[in-house]
């Protein structure tokens, strides 16, 4: 049985973190700077308090990223759930579920009103678990470009 507690990632959290975000891009053959890289980058920013960085499962098995922004229209933050990941051989076991409300909840406990995010059009299984939380799709298109 796999571990379903979610923890907030520390700086020294990284390397794991790194490795599955790094193994995220790879199978979906996105670019990935390597994970060495991405545990760098992700220090820093936890140290900056620029992103919150939470762990599921015993390896760790599943990670999110949430960063929190103020909101244009309206007095309090948006969050935008900007990574989630599940290592294949843990998927099917609740904790991308788990790591979705818990960031929900730190979210709405730090004031946002509105959490958004990205996702596949391609991408089922992923979409079927933000539409059972309750996320919704207004089918805009989204862009984006290197700068």
């Amino acid at each position: 049985m796999h571990d379903r507690r979610v923890r907030r990632a520390e700086p020294a959290d990284a390397a794991g973190a790194g490795r599955l975000l790094h193994e995220f891009n790879a199978s979906v053959q996105m670019p990935t700077p390597g994970p060495e890289a991405m545990a760098r980058r992700l220090r820093e920013l936890l140290a900056a308090g620029e992103a919150i960085v939470l762990l599921a499962g015993d390896a760790p098995d599943g990670v999110l990223v949430l960063r929190l922004r103020p909101a244009l229209w309206s007095e309090g933050l948006d969050a935008y759930l900007e990574e989630l990941y599940v290592a294949p051989a843990a998927r099917r076991r609740g904790l991308g579920r788990a790591l979705v409300e818990e960031a929900m909840a730190i979210a709405r406990g730090r004031g946002a009103v509105h959490i958004d995010l990205y996702t596949g059009e391609d991408d089922g299984p992923a979409r079927a678990l933000y539409e059972r939380l309750g996320f919704a799709s207004d089918r805009d298109l989204y862009y984006a470009r290197e700068l």
